[in-house]
This record gives C-alpha cells, structure tokens and sequence, in this order.
C-alpha cells in the first residue's frame, strides 16, 4: 500500500520558513576537555533547516535519523557532518544545530584545597548554509559581584550578590570551555566553588571586598580580556545580577559589532 507523502504536497501561500524542524529533544554527547580528555554529558538539542515557499511541511523523522546515524555518544567534531546531512536529507540551502549541556569542572577551595565538582551551562549553536559554516560557543558562568557604592558609603560591609555572566564568542580556531570560564571568572569579584571549609570561605568573602564591581564593570572586564585575545573574532557578554537587596535584578551587554 503506498502512503499519502503530505508533506511534499505544494503549497501556494509563497511563504518560506526560516527554521522548521525538532527541539528539546534530549541526546548523549562527548566533549572534549582540557584535563580529562573527554567528558560524557546529556544535551538538550534543536535541529532546524529552512523550508523554500513550494514545500507544505518538512519531514521531521529525518531530523532524528541523522542524529541517531552518528550512535548513541555524538562527538562535537561530527557537528558539521550532522549539518550537511541535514541539508542534503530535507533538500535545504540551510541547516542549524543547538545544543544546550551541563559542563562539569574540578575546583579546589583556594585555602583548604578541598575539591569538589561545579556545573557551568555551555552551548553549541552552529550553522551551514551553501556549504559555509558558522560556530557560536556560549558558557553560562556563575559569579560573585560586591557593590563598589555599598563599599564606599557604608560603615561595616558591602552587599554583594550572586550574578550569571553569559559569554559568546566565535574564534578563528576552537576555544576551550574552560578558558572561557577562566577568563569569566576572572573578571568578577570572586569565582564560586561547590566545598568551601571556614578558611576558604573567609578567603572568598575578603577576595570580593577587595575586588568590588557594578555590573557595567563586569562585563566591561570580560570584553576587555576579550578584545585582548586574538583569536576571539566576535563576542556578545551579558551580565545578570541577581541582586541581595532589590526586588530587581541589574543588567548590562557588550556586543563586538563588526
């Protein structure tokens, strides 16, 4: 018996689509590191291409079977394979590739030594179109900021607070998750840890009072290191704290345009 294909039927709205295709559709992946060599990890992923005007509908099991043509563990560097298979397999000028996964690094306490694990968010948003292809690392990094106005006109402390700093950049040659935390981290009044014993935490704490910024000024530092390092070709940073004592939380974003 032959099945009715709806979704190669024509369609004369002349409208195309931008991005049709699978999202949050959870799939096993390997990333590399700079100590471990690989890291096995869960993502969240979306798989889109574009669809010309003629086309009804695209065909949304082939988005899943060229994922799952690579096994059950993708490896970044198939990323660019998964695009053009895309496009080839949906007949699409344009394919992208997100995904979204939890990286996982090995902090020591700054006195102590005390070693535990923390979780960063960190994302692959790539793209081919005729032939080209486009790569956007993003890392979600968590940090200390402590008011410099709190500093200056009160007489016992500074409030301070936690705040996400969400860099992106694209490189002319791979950046490694961790250098990206790295130079976040040391943009910020303190970098956080997941163990802190009494010395530690009284380190930290005294490490933030020393190093007060607004958040104008941390994400003026981050783009400063960026605008430093050759090999990052464009980058976006933003900065949320969440703030200790407001119902509000502060905001700032530097774009390298150009």
């Amino acid at each position: 018996m032959t099945l009715q294909d709806t979704q190669n039927q024509r369609d004369e709205r002349r409208l195309p689509i931008d991005r049709v295709g699978v999202k949050d559709l959870r799939y096993p992946i390997q990333i590399r590191d700079k100590d471990h060599s690989l890291q096995s990890t869960i993502a969240t992923v979306q798989l889109t291409v574009d669809l010309p005007h003629h086309f009804k509908g695209t065909h949304m099991s082939r988005f899943v079977e060229v994922l799952n043509s690579h096994g059950p563990i993708l490896h970044v560097d198939n990323i660019r394979d998964v695009l053009e298979q895309l496009t080839r397999k949906l007949q699409s000028t344009c394919a992208h590739v997100d995904f979204e996964f939890p990286f996982f690094l090995e902090k020591k306490a700054p006195v102590t030594g005390a070693v535990g694990l923390i979780d960063y968010v960190a994302r692959f948003n790539a793209t081919v179109e005729n032939g080209k292809m486009d790569f956007i690392v993003t890392t979600v990094v968590p940090v200390t900021t402590l008011c410099p106005c709190s500093k200056a006109i009160s007489a016992r402390g500074a409030h301070n607070q936690r705040g996400h700093v969400t860099l992106a950049v694209r490189c002319s040659k791979p950046m490694w998750i961790e250098d990206m935390i790295r130079l976040v981290e040391d943009s910020a009044s303190s970098e956080l840890y997941s163990l802190l014993k009494r010395p530690d935490e009284k380190a930290v704490t005294e490490r933030a009072y020393d190093n007060p910024v607004f958040v104008e000024d941390l994400v003026r530092n981050v783009a400063s290191r960026c605008e430093k390092d050759a090999n990052i070709l464009w980058y976006r940073v933003e900065a949320e704290n969440f703030e200790s004592i407001h119902n509000h939380n502060a905001y700032a974003l530097i774009e390298k345009h150009g």
